[in-house]
């Protein structure tokens, strides 16, 4: 070795200990951001990647609907009606989809599903190319598409467990929900600069091309056949006799069930976007009204993002039952600090705040999911997760819209808040097991 050259080895000592201190302040600082060790399977990467481009690209068909609703019948009611239009198939083939996504190859039913949901973006764009003006046409194609989207979220959701190892669940479902997230802010800030200059109808067929990506990302992924117990391949059914038997293994199942608990109580007495626009009509409306409504829209998605990025914290943490309860309390406790907020920025930041807890919540109500349930019951119970995530807000709607009409919007949102942790609590004391309980 020449003169001149030196090793590691060879540096100076405090050399030596100034970069062991770098390397260790980097070290601490990547256990704190977002843990990425996911990334590294190549098939997680593919679904992931397919990820980055939908979420915009779904946000995109999910503005333009309403909007072409409301331009063809000058009705909020139609827009309405229109929610519910898409809500009872997806509700119904989520469930039924789980079953059968524990019953066939998961990639194959991903990839017949996202061909529909594709299919249905491009007559989503044919019929407003063509100037269409049948709402009852864009039912059934909403309808249509959330029948696919529900068949399709069980599968992707179950296929997660069998691309990664257990001890990076956290990490990876983190990773997905933050692109998600992300897409929720993106998505309608780009679909409004969009319609302006390039119209509605571009709107739906930029969702279609995006979709292409996610066929060919699923495409490309192993094959996920249905495994037994031991690990070898099991052919089996999905009919609606295999959802019952999903239904009575969440019963036996405790820690799953107390699970689902804490997110129905989390957004049914906690989710007051029901009464964002007369909070930003009345309490906020110095700030200007649209600007109040946006904001307050916006905030959740921009707290779940910030919690994301901050998702290295969730690998190291094993008592994801624990983690589940504080989440839940601590989204109760920033809703009932915007129920008591006055102003505007601080009702904006207790509902980041929430986003945040929310964010924390749901993943490890997906790790739990993810490492409780059997892979021949994986397919049912994402189905079952599903039908809670969308159903539990619109519930959430009834009830605030009605409490906020006999108390005011101010005092329902803070009771709700507090109700939240009052009932999370009871549950926790009811069943210390799930408390107890810790992840892989």
């Amino acid at each position: 070795m020449d003169s001149t050259e030196k090793t590691a080895g060879d540096a100076p000592a405090e050399d030596r200990v100034a970069a062991a201190d770098r390397q260790g302040r980097g070290s601490r600082r990547g256990r704190w951001l977002m843990d990425t060790r996911p990334l590294r399977h190549p098939a997680y990467r593919r679904l992931w990647s397919s990820t980055t481009v939908t979420a915009v690209g779904s946000q995109l068909t999910a503005v333009a609907v309403p909007k072409q609703i409301y331009d063809i019948t000058g009705s909020s009611a139609w827009v309405g009606y229109s929610s519910i239009a898409g809500l009872v198939p997806l509700v119904v083939f989520a469930l039924w989809g789980g079953a059968v996504a524990d019953s066939v190859d998961r990639r194959k039913l991903m990839l017949y599903t996202n061909i529909g949901i594709a299919v249905t973006s491009l007559l989503f764009w044919v019929q407003a190319f063509a100037g269409a003006r049948s709402v009852w046409l864009l039912m059934v194609l909403l309808a249509a598409q959330q029948a696919a989207a529900g068949m399709n979220a069980p599968a992707r959701s179950a296929a997660i467990a069998r691309l990664v190892p257990a001890e990076e669940l956290p990490a990876a479902i983190a990773l997905g929900s933050t692109v998600m997230q992300t897409g929720l802010i993106v998505g309608p800030l780009l679909a409004g600069a969009l319609i302006p200059a390039i119209g509605l109808p571009d709107l739906y067929l930029i969702d279609a091309i995006a979709l292409t990506v996610t066929v060919w990302a699923v495409w490309r992924l192993p094959a996920l056949p249905p495994l037994e117990a031991s690990g070898a391949p099991v052919a089996r059914r999905g009919g609606w006799r295999e959802v019952g038997a999903g239904f009575r293994y969440i019963t036996a199942q405790r820690i799953l069930l107390l699970s689902f608990l804490a997110d129905i109580v989390a957004m049914v007495f906690g989710m007051p976007r029901a009464l964002f626009p007369q909070l930003a009509a009345t309490t906020y409306a110095p700030w200007g009204e649209g600007f109040a409504y946006g904001l307050l829209f916006a905030a959740i998605p921009v707290g779940a993002v910030a919690g994301g990025l901050f998702s290295g914290t969730f690998s190291r943490a094993k008592r994801h039952g624990l983690m589940v309860v504080i989440a839940v309390c601590g989204w109760g406790a920033a809703v009932a600090g915007l129920g008591l907020s006055g102003s505007l920025w601080w009702a904006a930041a207790f509902l980041a705040l929430a986003g945040f807890a929310d964010m924390v919540s749901m993943v490890f109500r997906s790790a739990i999911l993810q490492s409780v349930a059997t892979d021949d019951m994986r397919g049912r119970m994402q189905g079952v997760f599903t039908v809670v995530v969308a159903g539990g807000p619109r519930v959430a709607d009834l009830l605030h819209g009605t409490a906020a009409s006999a108390f005011g919007t101010r005092t329902a949102v803070t009771a709700g808040g507090v109700l939240v942790i009052v009932a999370m609590l009871g549950l926790a004391a009811a069943f210390p097991a799930f408390t107890r309980y810790k992840g892989a």
